[in-house]
């Protein structure tokens, strides 16, 4: 004889428990956590889904507010970083390459290249260095053909639909007032054995370093111009360029100041013509800017028509000060961050920390693209002016070790999802989140634990009610999919 026993347990508990059970099964699959700590790089957890004690929520999502839309994510393509590449066998450098621009792996959406000699150059050079050349008969790319380019065309294999963007650090030295490529003499930090600018030429007063005559204006569009179609020519179609790096700082590497008022000038008279007149496709941005002072870009964008040149406006360094002011006033304007702070070679745990504060900066600012600095780097990371940064990948010359940074992690639980075409969302008020609607439907949320314990946190992503557990100092990328 069977004996049945009745339950103890209520009906109603046994209903809510079985729809516990339920909810808790639907959230396991439709809710993905990627993270990342010093120690464990790019872990699809498990078991993080956690009850809800509360009805409070940690960080809302709004996932009927989109904010800006992305135009891309990426870094900076510089002659330093493709020689270190160079060291390694072809294998060893496809597997860099995919690691950074394939779907499976960072999945860089958009780069930055220099126009001419960048800091990260091996060494000072332009592409017209014959002196009053107005007409430009001597401009040429050919120094590129060996080392730029086949790095931006190594990428463009594994991502064809990759944009790259230009700026010059400094027009070629004989349009500037000093004829120099640099605006202050020695080294980094003023080392004595730095690049030799005479005595008394340094410009240290944000006066324009540009000779501001209008042969030299007129022969400066020119080359633009010409920069843009010499690479059209070579199967890269450049999708923007930004007149000047750090328009208002003076190194002693390749660089140029210019007035507000004077790059609003070249811009409207002179290189937003020459772009008109020969139909190019290529943007003009206002950039790179790294004055605090949001009236540079004010000054720019009011005077006479520049405005109706400029597709966009990109901000590094001291720029973030002004971002805030500029998206409020120009609210239609797209923003850009050009390059990340690039630290002092510690490439460690501290770097992922200044660069999440960066991005979540202009992120909430309105920046709708963010370029790291140097993708690649050897194991000294120093420019040929002696100062040693960080990079994505570290690339030991003689050992061949390929190193990839924690900073490498934070940009892939970033990149590897967001891409152009997605959009900012509008979320709760902190400094810890950002969330995203990518095209497809699923919501990402980039989540950064600060604290070294293991913590619950609380999302509310539209009228989802989802906890989160999170390891101890680790960024953690959500996604809540279809």
């Amino acid at each position: 004889m069977i004996t049945i026993k009745r339950s103890k347990t209520p009906i109603k508990q046994v209903l809510l428990l079985a729809g516990v059970l339920a909810c808790n099964t639907l959230l396991a699959q439709k809710v993905d956590l990627i993270y990342t700590t010093s120690s464990e790089r790019w872990v699809e957890a498990k078991r993080f889904l956690k009850k809800n004690n509360t009805e409070t929520a940690d960080i809302t999502v709004y996932t009927d507010q989109k904010l800006q839309k992305i135009d891309g994510i990426g870094g900076s393509f510089n002659e330093l970083g493709w020689e270190a590449l160079q060291s390694l066998g072809a294998q060893d450098q496809q597997d860099v390459m995919n690691a950074i621009f394939s779907e499976e792996g960072s999945n860089f959406s958009m780069c930055r290249m220099p126009i001419g000699a960048s800091d990260y150059a091996l060494s000072y050079y332009s592409h017209n260095d014959v002196a009053e050349d107005f007409e430009m008969r001597d401009f040429n790319i050919d120094r590129d053909r060996y080392i730029l380019m086949p790095y931006i065309k190594a990428a463009l294999a594994v991502r064809p639909d990759l944009q790259v963007w230009a700026s010059p650090w400094s027009p070629p030295a004989w349009m500037k007032v000093n004829e120099h490529y640099a605006m202050r003499g020695g080294a980094f930090e003023n080392a004595t054995d730095g690049n030799k600018l005479v005595s008394g030429g340094e410009m240290l007063n944000n006066a324009t370093g540009f000779k501001m005559q209008e042969r030299y204006l007129k022969a400066y569009a020119l080359y633009f111009s010409k920069f843009v179609k010499a690479y059209e020519n070579e199967g890269i179609q450049l999708a923007a360029i930004q007149p000047q790096n750090e328009i208002a700082f003076q190194p002693n590497w390749p660089s140029c100041t210019w007035r507000p008022e004077d790059m609003a000038y070249f811009i409207n008279d002179f290189l937003g013509p020459q772009f008109e007149t020969d139909k190019l496709d290529t943007k003009i941005w206002l950039g790179t800017v790294n004055s605090g002072d949001p009236n540079y870009v004010k000054t720019v964008l009011d005077y006479k028509d520049t405005a109706k040149y400029i597709d966009g406006v990109g901000f590094q360094w001291g720029g973030a000060k002004a971002i805030p002011t500029i998206h409020k006033e120009f609210p239609n304007l797209k923003l850009m961050q050009t390059e990340n702070k690039c630290g002092e070679h510690e490439n460690d745990w501290t770097s992922v920390e200044r660069s999440w504060n960066d991005l979540v900066h202009y992120t909430n600012n309105g920046a709708g693209s963010y370029m790291y600095w140097n993708m690649i780097l050897d194991e000294t990371g120093a420019s040929a002016w002696g100062w040693p940064q960080n990079s994505m990948v570290v690339i030991d010359k003689t050992s061949k070790k390929i190193t990839y940074t924690d900073e490498f992690y934070l940009f892939k639980h970033l990149s590897h999802f967001v891409q152009p075409g997605d959009f900012v969302l509008k979320s709760s008020e902190g400094k810890n989140h950002l969330a995203f609607q990518l095209k497809d439907g699923r919501v990402m949320v980039l989540l950064n634990n600060k604290e070294d314990v293991i913590k619950t946190i609380n999302l509310k992503v539209g009228n989802q009610m989802v906890g989160v557990e999170v390891q101890p100092t680790s960024i953690n990328t959500v996604i809540f999919n279809n």
